[in-house]
């Protein structure tokens, strides 16, 4: 502190000061450059890919069953990658042009592209703190009054004002490694985010797809479920004809009657369902349930692809994007137990101050006492059982990491196989339920024939139109669940989304 008596000079050694704290920050950048190769703690090896070459225990047929309707050609499996925009393959323009929109306007994806803006960020201020020395200004000003007495001296007290600028560098110098590794796991944080993304695509691209097809199955459903409530209604006119002639009894009428309302009951919960995915292709796509500009979607727009994608498990673990995330997760935590293993070794701390101090401000930067001052603090852990605890903890989290990443690709493989088993039964399905339906489409025109050779009455007419419609019905739901089965296919080997570093 100045005293009152004296004004502060200006220090003939000020410059060599400079000089000296100068000489004092470059070697301590030349000394972390050198110990910028270690790091403690084991360096991250990816997990070894699944060595298994297929997905079920039972070989894929060449191709599957066949059935001469819509959505029942034949499809094959081939060694192909997985197209980005894979739902062209499935869908009409429209249903690309939805997907392209929800993908600018979901809340979900803009949640997730800003939590990945959030962890690069984060990666980026931990880097700026720790690779690069921080250097601060500062400048202040103080008045204060002082009596000699305190000195032993005599005098009246004085006043007077202080004032100061100076220039402070401070670095770690990372010895052990705990700032790079600290640094890396932010980085495997960032790609966990990233794939995080990726993954939030696929699944709402594939969620468009299954409601879209929803919408048409239910759509179809609906019609055929009409056309048998009408065959029902003039089937229960005709029969109440007849019971006006006494031809038929009250309870045949009132048993037809029980399948009208029956029939008539299953409607609105199909509308309902039909308004659902109304609601929820709004919603997926960023947009009011009550938008009015959101397309339908009937089941002649859909195609199937004559060939699909299959990728061996092996490449399955490093292009699915939950399985990366679950990879990075696992990088994390292997670098973080490096930062534990860091804090049990020495830590150096370095900081130098340079400035000048006046009794003026038209002093400070000109006739001002220089000051600086260089401290060097290096700290080892003796007794800190706190530690080697944190040391455990951290092995233990990576090892449950290794753990939820073996569980993510066994999951993944039985997706995988889940669906590539449904698509050979759907076919099978299909096939079966499309001769069936050939078969009552067969009766019903036999009975046509017969009615008009007056073999047969209109009521048999009504009953094998019913039939035929009920048939329908559920070779719709087949159609339908073949082509959900193919988008799910789709998303579970990972998408359009190639990138295997």
């Amino acid at each position: 502190m100045a005293s009152a008596e004296a004004k502060p000079t200006a220090d003939a050694g000020g410059s060599g000061a400079r000089r000296t704290c100068t000489r004092a920050v470059v070697a301590s950048a030349v000394l972390a450059s050198l110990l910028a190769g270690c790091a403690v703690g084991p360096d991250f090896k990816r997990p070894a890919a699944p060595t298994v070459g297929t997905y079920t225990a039972q070989p894929l047929p060449a191709e599957t069953a066949s059935a001469p309707v819509a959505l029942g050609q034949a499809q094959r499996f081939a060694d192909a990658p997985v197209d980005a925009a894979w739902w062209q393959r499935l869908g009409p323009p429209k249903l690309s042009a939805l997907i392209d929109a929800a993908f600018e306007a979901s809340p979900t994806l803009a949640s997730a592209q800003s939590t990945l803006r959030q962890a690069q960020e984060l990666h980026a201020a931990r880097a700026g703190s720790t690779l690069y020395p921080q250097v601060d200004a500062g400048l202040g000003a103080q008045r204060q009054r002082l009596s000699p007495s305190a000195l032993g001296q005599a005098g009246e007290p004085r006043e007077f004002s202080l004032y100061n600028a100076s220039v402070g560098v401070r670095y770690e110098l990372d010895l052990a490694g705990g700032n790079r590794r600290a640094l890396e796991a932010l980085r495997a944080r960032v790609e966990h985010r990233r794939f995080e993304l990726e993954g939030a695509r696929l699944t709402l691209a594939a969620n468009i797809v299954t409601t879209a097809i929803t919408q048409a199955m239910l759509a179809a459903q609906i019609d055929a479920s009409e056309a048998i409530l009408r065959a029902q209604d003039e089937q229960l006119a005709l029969a109440r004809e007849r019971e006006r002639l006494g031809q038929a009894s009250p309870d045949e009428v009132l048993t037809l009657q029980t399948q009208v309302e029956q029939t008539r009951a299953s409607l609105p919960p199909l509308r309902q369902r039909l308004d659902e995915t109304a609601h929820l292709l709004a919603v997926l796509a960023g947009r009011a349930p009550g938008a009015g500009d959101m397309p339908s979607f009937s089941l002649e727009e859909f195609t199937l692809p004559a060939e699909l994608p299959l990728v061996v498990p092996s490449e399955l673990a490093r292009r699915r994007p939950d399985i990366r995330a679950a990879e990075a997760l696992m990088h994390a935590a292997n670098a973080e137990y490096g930062v534990a293993v860091a804090r049990l070794y020495p830590q150096l701390k370095l900081s130098a101050n340079l400035g000048s101090q006046a009794l003026s401000t038209g002093a400070l930067f000109g006739s001002g006492s220089a000051v600086w001052s260089l401290v060097g603090q290096l700290t080892q852990p003796l007794f800190n059982p706190g530690l080697p605890a944190e040391k455990r903890a951290s092995l233990a989290a990576f090892e449950a990491a290794s753990a939820n990443y073996q569980g993510v690709v066994l999951e993944a493989l039985r997706d995988v196989a889940d669906v590539l088993r449904a698509l050979d039964h759907d076919a099978s399905a299909l096939a079966a339920l499309a001769s069936a339906d050939e078969a009552a489409q067969g009766a019903l025109e036999s009975m046509r024939r017969r009615y008009a050779l007056g073999a047969a009455s209109y009521l048999d007419i009504l009953t094998a139109e019913q039939q035929a419609q009920q048939t329908r019905v559920n070779l719709v739901a087949a159609q339908a669940q073949r082509l959900v089965d193919n988008a799910a296919l789709y998303q579970a080997l990972g998408g359009g989304w190639t990138e295997t570093n």
